[in-house]
């Protein structure tokens, strides 16, 4: 039996051996070719991920400069914490954070970017702030925490930003009771007048609405004990009746997005407002009102945006522009008209637009009359304007035909030789002129005896 197991393994090794030495002698192939490759791959993948051992991982934002500043963009990137410093090529003055899933801001989180002017928060989820949350940022002058879940801030994770000039809190549901006494106290100091405009209490029911700049900071803490005992004893089953509020115009600071970097931009876009938002920023560069049920677009609506350069109003279904409508908007350089209800535009509305460059009128019904005339002759005066979709919609035999053929074409069979032709009789025709009044002075001046006429003072000129 031994002897028959020990030449079934001495077969078994001179069947094998050859085998192992063809593969070794086979290039590329064998054991020791499989463990080159695979040491060769890992090599050329280690090179190929690495782009810097500080950059490993980064989020996908965008680094930019403008005006000597560099810019980081971390906008709509979905980050539920804020990146690293080391992440970014240069140091940033400016970090766009808004529009992300950050919930919590711990202490120290930003270490390493004691270079930022300027911080973006808004419209994340961010329901917490510690104390030392903004340690070392003391060159920073602006920060946007709008449109979060904050229910309160304490006065001392303000504290390590001296220069700070600029904050906005308004959107969040704060709650106006004794741990705000410190953040309302800080806000309505005088020289503080730029620190948490807009924002305002969601709680309790009594101070609901009321503005910080507002509140009575001595009843934060005590008449709030106060009522809590009164609604305890006698209003445990009571709901407070509110008053009905009175119907104002939208405020753009609570229906809009105010982005203050690289240039302000106010996002108003799908909002559902029906008339221009109040309160729009003087220096604003940007807004964009798309989306919305704005029919009837009213004298002065935009009156203090006298530094506006575009403005998007599209996809409204606005039907109406009244002729002061666009007043002062002097350096408006693009106006976005289309996919509206849009017959005709009156006459004067595009007066104060000298440094217009482009004109988007596409999607709207033009009627080829001569209410449309006013558009054409104006674009005429302004050839360096860029516009697009002025087509006419109706009547049915001009559809689909651009409006400057039609006006084109109705110069072309205007009648001239009425114009020039007409004979002095066909002048004093009384049935030729406008007005019954004009008719009869013209047949008294016939029948009067001419040595009783008085001498003409003025003469009448008619034009065709």
């Amino acid at each position: 039996m031994r002897v028959t197991s020990s030449l079934l393994f001495a077969s078994l090794l001179l069947l094998l051996f050859p085998s192992t030495e063809t593969k070794r002698s086979g290039k590329g192939r064998g054991l020791r070719g499989v463990r080159h490759k695979l040491t060769r791959d890992r090599v050329r993948g280690g090179r190929h991920s690495r782009s810097g051992p500080d950059r490993l991982g980064a989020p996908n934002c965008l680094e930019l400069t403008e005006s000597g500043d560099v810019f980081v963009d971390c906008q709509d990137q979905r980050l539920n914490s804020i990146p690293a410093s080391h992440t970014w090529l240069k140091k940033p003055k400016h970090l766009l954070l808004a529009r992300n899933r950050i919930k919590v801001l711990h202490d120290g989180v930003f270490s390493g970017y004691e270079s930022l002017t300027s911080l973006d928060l808004q419209q994340n989820k961010i329901s917490l702030v510690e104390e030392g949350a903004f340690e070392g940022l003391t060159h920073l002058t602006t920060l946007l925490l709008q449109h979060n879940r904050l229910g309160t801030l304490n006065e001392e994770a303000l504290i390590p930003m001296p220069n700070l000039r600029y904050l906005r809190l308004y959107d969040n549901p704060w709650n106006c009771l004794c741990s705000m006494d410190s953040l309302v106290r800080t806000i309505q100091v005088p020289s503080n007048r730029n620190l948490g405009v807009h924002a305002r209490c969601a709680e309790p029911v009594k101070l609901r609405s009321m503005k910080l700049k507002q509140v009575n900071p001595e009843l934060l803490c005590k008449e709030m004990d106060q009522n809590d005992e009164s609604q305890n004893e006698d209003t445990d089953h009571i709901v407070p009746i509110e008053p009905i509020p009175i119907r104002t115009k939208p405020d753009a600071t609570t229906s809009c997005h105010i982005y203050l970097f690289p240039q302000i931009r106010m996002d108003c876009s799908g909002r559902g407002l029906t008339t221009v938002p109040s309160g729009i920023p003087d220096d604003v560069v940007h807004i964009d009102l798309s989306h919305n049920s704005i029919h009837h677009l009213k004298a002065r609506d935009f009156q203090a945006a006298r530094s506006l350069r575009t403005l998007n109003l599209s996809n409204n279904n606005m039907e109406h522009i009244d002729t002061a409508s666009l007043f002062g908007l002097l350096h408006l350089n693009e106006l976005d008209l289309s996919s509206n209800n849009l017959h005709f535009v009156m006459y004067g509305v595009l007066e104060d637009l000298y440094f217009l460059s482009q004109l988007k009128l596409g999607g709207n019904p033009w009627m080829c009359d001569y209410s449309i005339h006013y558009m054409v002759y104006w674009l005429r005066l302004h050839p360096r304007v860029r516009h697009s979709g002025l087509l006419c919609h109706s009547p049915l035999e001009n559809a689909g035909e651009s409006v400057q053929e039609y006006v084109n074409s109705y110069n072309r069979e205007c009648p001239k030789d009425r114009q020039h032709n007409r004979s002095d009789q066909d002048q004093t025709d009384p049935e030729l002129w406008n007005t019954p009044l004009e008719a009869q002075a013209e047949l008294e001046e016939e029948l009067e005896p001419s040595h009783l006429r008085a001498p003409q003072r003025h003469h009448i000129i008619r034009l065709a």
